[in-house]
C-alpha cells in the first residue's frame, strides 16, 4: 500500500518538476520584459504558482487514477504498465507544444494560450499559421525536442511505471477510492470549502509580466475553454443592471446634435480603408515613429485628423464589427463568428445602399476565414472583389495579393461605377509575418524593422493609389475614412493593457473635405465604434440604429474611448485612463499613478458598465 502511495507521489512530483520546467522558459523567453524583477520575484511565479501546476498535475492524474481503480476492483482486467508510460509521453508531448505555442501567443496578444488562440485556429487554420510566421521557428523547434527528450529521461528515472496493485480487503479499497477521489478533486478545485480555485488567488505583484509567468499554462487554458463553452454566463458582472445600464446611457447621452458640416456635399461617395495593424506608433504626427509612414503625413495636411482614436480589440475580427457596425469588442468573444448574432447587427454599407449607393467589398485575401462572408454577404455588400481577382503574380503570401494590387484594381472598379457609391478595403501587407518581395526600407532581420518595412510599403501604395485617384472626375466628390483595424504591439512592444497598444489614426480625407476644414484635428476621445455615427450624420442620414456610435464631430457628444483584450479592458476619460484585468478582479494601469482621486473611480466605474453592458448585448441577440 505504502508502495502504490510513493508511486502516486513519484507520478505528481514528476509533473510539478515539468511545470516548473516550463515556467522557467517562459521567464527567459521574456527576459527583456522581467528587467526588473529580483531573484525574490521570480521565486515568488513558483511558490504562488504551485497552486495551479498541482490542479494541473491532478488533471492529468484523473485518467491514471481510474484506471488504477478499475484494474485494482477487476483483477483478471491485465492493464500492461506500456499504457502508463504511453499516456505520460503523451501528455508529455501535448504540455510541450502548449508551453511553446503559448511563448508566441503571448508575444502577440499579451496573453496566455487560451479558448480564442484554438478558437481561431479551428476558424481559420490557414489564417492562423500565417500570423505565427513570424515566431522563430529554429528556436521553437530547438525548445521542443529538448523539451521532450528532457521529459522522457526524466520519466524514465522518477515514474514507477510498474506499480503494483496492494492487496487490501474490499471494504478497505472502497475507503481507499473514495480518499484518493475526494483528494484529486480538491487539488484540483484548491480545496473543498470557498470559492474555487483562479487566477486572482495566485496574482501576488503589480507587474502584469510576473502575474503571466505565475499561471500555469495547461491550467488556464483549461479554465478558460470551460469558462467559455458557457455561452449563457456573462464573465463581466460588476454592477446590477440598471446601474450598468444608466452609465452607458449616460455616455451616450447628447443635449442636441451637431451641425458641424465638413463636407461639399450631403450626398458623397464614401471609401473605406481598413489599414492593418496601422498603428499610432508609426505615425509621426500622433507621436510615432518618424519615416515609416511619410506619406500618411501628408495626408493628414488635407484632410481631418480624429488623433485620439483607439481601437476597440486587438484583431481584425473585432476590428471590422466596430469599423462597419459600430458595435464593441466582447474582450473573450468575437461576435462575428456567431451567424445568428452578427446578422443583427446594423452596418454602414447597408444604409448605404438602402439609400442608393453601390456597395462594394476588396481585400486582397479570401474571406471565408472568421465567418467573414456570411457578415459581408448579410450587411449590405453587393459585390466583393477578393484573391481569385487578382493575377497570381500580384499574390505575395497566405494573405492574398499585395496592397498595391489591391489599391489599384480599386480604382479600376470605381471608374466603372455610377455615383454616388460604397466601397471598402481592407488592406494585408502589414501582417504577421511581414513579408515582401520588394526590398525591405528599414534594413535588418529584427522583428520590429520588418514591421516597419512593410508599414512603409502599404503607406507608399496608399500614396500611389490616391495620386491615381485624384486624377479621376469621381474624386471630387469622395469622402476617404482611413483607419486602422487595430493597433499593435510593435514596433515598440507595447503591453496588451497599454492604451498605447490601441492608438490608432483615423482620417477623413478627399475631394469632398471642405477646404476651410483641411489639415484640421479633432482631439476628442473616441473608438471605431464611432465611425458609423459621425460619417451618417454628415450625410444627413439616421444612425439611432448604432447605439454605441457617438458622432466625433458634436460638440455635445461626451469624450470617451474604450478598449478590450482577451480577459480585461480600458477605457479612457480626457484627464484618466485605466486598464482593469479581470482574471485578477484588479486595476492594472492608471495613465497618472498620482492620481488618487474620484477620477480615477469613476473612469474604472464606466469601463466596468461599458463591458457588462456590451457582453450583455451580446447575448441577447
Amino acid at each position: 500500500m505504502l508502495r502504490s502511495f510513493f508511486s502516486f507521489s513519484r507520478f505528481f512530483i514528476y509533473w510539478i518538476i515539468i511545470f516548473f520546467v516550463s515556467r522557467i522558459v517562459f521567464e527567459i523567453y521574456f527576459y527583456q520584459k522581467l528587467a526588473g524583477a529580483t531573484f525574490f520575484d521570480l521565486l515568488k511565479t513558483f511558490l504562488h504558482g504551485l497552486w495551479l501546476d498541482a490542479s494541473a498535475t491532478a488533471y492529468i492524474s484523473i485518467i491514471p487514477l481510474l484506471v488504477f481503480m478499475i484494474s485494482w476492483f477487476i483483477p483478471r482486467l491485465h492493464v500492461r504498465s506500456g499504457w502508463f508510460k504511453a499516456y505520460t509521453w503523451f501528455c508529455l508531448l501535448w504540455v510541450t507544444l502548449l508551453t511553446i505555442a503559448d511563448l508566441n501567443i503571448y508575444r502577440e496578444w499579451g496573453t496566455k494560450i487560451n479558448y480564442r488562440a484554438f478558437a481561431t485556429l479551428f476558424d481559420a487554420p490557414s489564417e492562423a499559421m500565417a500570423s505565427s510566421g513570424s515566431s522563430p521557428i529554429g528556436l521553437s523547434l530547438a525548445s521542443t525536442a529538448l523539451l521532450i527528450v528532457g521529459g522522457i529521461i526524466l520519466s524514465l528515472y522518477l515514474i514507477d511505471f510498474k506499480y503494483k496493485r496492494p492487496e487490501i480487503p474490499a471494504p478497505l479499497k472502497i475507503g481507499v477510492c473514495i480518499f484518493l477521489a475526494i483528494l484529486t478533486f480538491a487539488v484540483i478545485r484548491g480545496g473543498l470549502t470557498g470559492a474555487p480555485l483562479s487566477e486572482k488567488v495566485v496574482y501576488f505583484s503589480n507587474r502584469q509580466i510576473l502575474d503571466q509567468a505565475t499561471i500555469n499554462t495547461e491550467w488556464n487554458l483549461i479554465h478558460d475553454v470551460v469558462e467559455n463553452l458557457n455561452n449563457e454566463h456573462n464573465p463581466y458582472l460588476y454592477l446590477k443592471p440598471k446601474e450598468a445600464d444608466s452609465l452607458v446611457a449616460d455616455l451616450y447621452h447628447a443635449h442636441e446634435d451637431s451641425n458641424v458640416h465638413i463636407l461639399t456635399t450631403p450626398h458623397p461617395n464614401v471609401v473605406i480603408i481598413q489599414l492593418e495593424s496601422f498603428t499610432a506608433n508609426i505615425i509621426a504626427s500622433l507621436g510615432g515613429d518618424k519615416g515609416v509612414a511619410p506619406n500618411f503625413e501628408n495626408f493628414i495636411n488635407e484632410g481631418v485628423l480624429f488623433d485620439h482614436t483607439y481601437s476597440s480589440g486587438d484583431r481584425t475580427d473585432k476590428g471590422i464589427i466596430s469599423i462597419l457596425s459600430g458595435f464593441p469588442s466582447q474582450a473573450v468573444r468575437t461576435i462575428i463568428t456567431f451567424d445568428s448574432k452578427q446578422k443583427k447587427l446594423p452596418a454602414i454599407p447597408a444604409v448605404l445602399r438602402d439609400n442608393g449607393y453601390h456597395t462594394s467589398y476588396f481585400y486582397g485575401g479570401e474571406t471565408n476565414y472568421m465567418n467573414f462572408t456570411s457578415y459581408i454577404r448579410s450587411h449590405g455588400f453587393e459585390d466583393l472583389i477578393t484573391e481569385s481577382s487578382y493575377d497570381k503574380k500580384e499574390v505575395w503570401n497566405d494573405w492574398g495579393a499585395n496592397d498595391g494590387a489591391v489599391l489599384r484594381k480599386n480604382v479600376e472598379y470605381l471608374n466603372k461605377q455610377k455615383e454616388p457609391f460604397f466601397s471598402y478595403i481592407q488592406t494585408s501587407s502589414n501582417h504577421e509575418p511581414f513579408s515582401l518581395r520588394t526590398s525591405y526600407h528599414f534594413p535588418g532581420k529584427e522583428l520590429e524593422n520588418r514591421f516597419r518595412s512593410t508599414a512603409y510599403f502599404t503607406d507608399s501604395c496608399l500614396n500611389a493609389y490616391f495620386t491615381e485617384a485624384k486624377k479621376q472626375p469621381w474624386y471630387k466628390n469622395t469622402l476617404y475614412v482611413l483607419v486602422a483595424d487595430h493597433g499593435h504591439r510593435l514596433p515598440r512592444n507595447s503591453d496588451a493593457f497599454s492604451p498605447e497598444k490601441y492608438h490608432i489614426p483615423l482620417l477623413f480625407f478627399g475631394g469632398a473635405i471642405k477646404e476651410e476644414f483641411r489639415g484640421k484635428r479633432i482631439s476628442k476621445l473616441g473608438g471605431q465604434t464611432d465611425i458609423a455615427a459621425t460619417v451618417l450624420h454628415q450625410l444627413n442620414l439616421p444612425h439611432q440604429q448604432f447605439a454605441w456610435s457617438k458622432d466625433l464631430l458634436s460638440p455635445h457628444s461626451k469624450s470617451f474611448a474604450f478598449f478590450d483584450w482577451d480577459n480585461g479592458f480600458g477605457f479612457m476619460l480626457p484627464q484618466q485612463a485605466v486598464s482593469f484585468d479581470n482574471a485578477g478582479d484588479r486595476q492594472i494601469y492608471k495613465q497618472d499613478p498620482a492620481d488618487r482621486s474620484r477620477l480615477n473611480d469613476k473612469a474604472l466605474l464606466y469601463g466596468k458598465a461599458y463591458i457588462q453592458k456590451v457582453y450583455t448585448t451580446f447575448m441577447s441577440y
